[in-house]
């Protein structure tokens, strides 16, 4: 219950934030860690807060490219494990966490967007879990972008075959996933989604003022 209370009092500011996946086992001279790193800026650069799982590798990528803004917020939401877990020296907002289901509400409640750049099981558990919350309508629709065409083909060439042969998932649902290997679309693609929920937000509001003058 406290990792809630403090990361709901934490990060209740931060804005339209993007939320940032990956392999913590990428070196710094990885092509990858270098496009998080581009991602992270980029999207700094355009008002967007950076989360990541506040590691090393893909994470620690993308709040090295967001701390580059002197202006943008990168946030580490840290959480302790027996290995590979060390907080980057990126993060100029970190929260700690025990348990991981604590750790992915706030990955989600706070997030306008997602990308999910190469990882490991974690990164893969992040991924369906916000496909699956998107797919059943239990959390507003988000961008739900893949980078890394050449790394993440094999995992939708399965969707496209066994999945949709078996009737699992239906062929309107893998629309919810965006790919790219360009960190300027990552941008265009949540630029568009923000554009699109302003739109929305604003409509709504013009329809609650009529509702009251009725």
């Amino acid at each position: 219950m406290s990792e809630f209370i403090e990361g709901f009092d934490e990060l209740s500011d931060i804005g339209p934030a993007v939320t940032i996946f990956g392999s913590a086992r990428f070196h710094r001279n990885h092509r990858y860690y270098k496009k998080a790193v581009e991602v992270g800026r980029l999207l700094s650069n355009n008002g967007y807060t950076i989360i990541t799982g506040g590691g090393s590798g893909i994470m620690e990528a993308a709040n090295k490219g967001a701390s580059a803004n002197k202006g943008g917020l990168s946030v580490g939401l840290n959480i302790t494990l027996p290995k590979e877990q060390k907080p980057n020296a990126y993060q100029n907002r970190s929260l700690n966490f025990r348990y991981f289901f604590s750790r992915k509400v706030m990955f989600i409640k706070y997030a306008t967007g997602y990308v999910c750049m190469p990882g490991g099981f974690g990164t893969l558990d992040e991924f369906f879990e916000a496909l699956t919350l998107i797919q059943t309508h239990k959390i507003y629709p988000l961008p739900l972008v893949l980078f890394g065409k050449e790394y993440w083909q094999p995992i939708l060439d399965f969707m496209k075959t066994t999945l949709i042969e078996y009737k699992t998932i239906s062929p309107e649902e893998l629309k919810i996933i965006k790919q790219t290997d360009d960190p300027e679309e990552v941008v265009a693609i949540m630029n568009r989604h923000r554009d699109w929920k302003e739109k929305m937000i604003k409509k709504a509001g013009k329809a609650l003022k009529k509702s009251e003058l009725i």
